[in-house]
């Protein structure tokens, strides 16, 4: 090796001491620079950034109380592990949100402080966030039949590498987050998320985002019927148009098993 390190000499640049890779992928190797040769040298871990499945960086102690409630009044009450559970972000974009968009939803803008904290809130906690997004082809290729006439001359809602499809302002996808792309209402139709998700060993989901009798009602529905062991839809995290659909909807999630939330009550169900 230190024949090696001293055939780099003439090329380092003049500066205290210098790193080089090594045959360890997590290693780097940091010499001293001398008059006329490299000493000293040591070996440096890397700070390897946190990937969607690394559980080293979840809080294996962190807990959630989790509620299930039946058709009925019938509630039954267990704890979930923080490391097992992900966060679904849906729809919250640009052409969605803003109220100057055309295909808006009317009551999306005002839930996005919520969901901002509930990000926040999960990240704090070491839950996985997956932000789900519709991201569509210029000519409409993609999209549902009903909706392709919106689709012309390059023209419609999220598109491609266009500001509409952008998150809202707030929202930041970070290191160790995962974004997933699809083009139906529920995140698992033809799409990897069920994959994923249990390959990062995850088995509860907590839903916000829109809309509530479409992608979110979708996406919660085939979460139950793949047997994720708790779903939780935060109330004042989602939206619909109206508020009377909002909550007819909750009601039918409520009636499948679904806990159904507020962001506050949600919150406190956190024990470390």
């Amino acid at each position: 090796m230190a024949v090696m390190l001293s055939a780099l000499w003439h090329s380092l640049p003049s500066k205290p001491f210098v790193t080089f890779g090594s045959a360890n992928p997590n290693l780097k190797v940091r010499c001293t620079v001398g008059n006329n040769d490299l000493s000293h040298c040591s070996a440096i871990p890397l700070q390897l950034k946190p990937s969607a499945c690394d559980r080293r960086f979840v809080r294996n102690n962190c807990s959630i109380k989790t509620t299930n409630a039946s058709k009925g009044d019938d509630v039954s009450t267990a704890s979930t592990k923080c490391g097992e559970t992900a966060m679904l972000v849906i729809d919250m974009q640009n052409d969605y949100v803003l109220s100057e968009s055309p295909t808006r939803i009317v009551g999306a803008n005002a839930i996005v402080p919520s969901v901002i904290e509930a990000v926040s809130v999960a990240r704090e906690h070491g839950i996985l966030v997956i932000w789900v997004v519709r991201e569509h082809d210029k000519q409409g290729r993609d999209v549902e039949l009903f909706r392709r006439h919106l689709y012309t001359d390059g023209v419609g809602p999220a598109l491609q590498r266009t500001k509409g499809a952008e998150l809202v302002e707030g929202l930041v996808i970070q290191d160790g987050d995962y974004k997933l792309v699809k083009t139906r209402f529920s995140a698992f139709f033809a799409t990897n998320l069920d994959l994923v998700l249990k390959s990062c060993g995850i088995n509860n989901l907590v839903v916000v985002g829109i809309q509530t009798p479409n992608c979110i009602r979708q996406t919660v529905f085939d979460a139950v019927s793949l047997d994720y062991k708790h779903v939780t839809v935060i109330t004042d995290a989602t939206a619909a148009a109206t508020p009377e659909i909002h909550l007819a909807n909750i009601e039918d999630m409520k009636n499948i098993g679904v806990s159904t939330r507020t962001l506050h009550d949600w919150r406190t169900t956190f024990k470390l």
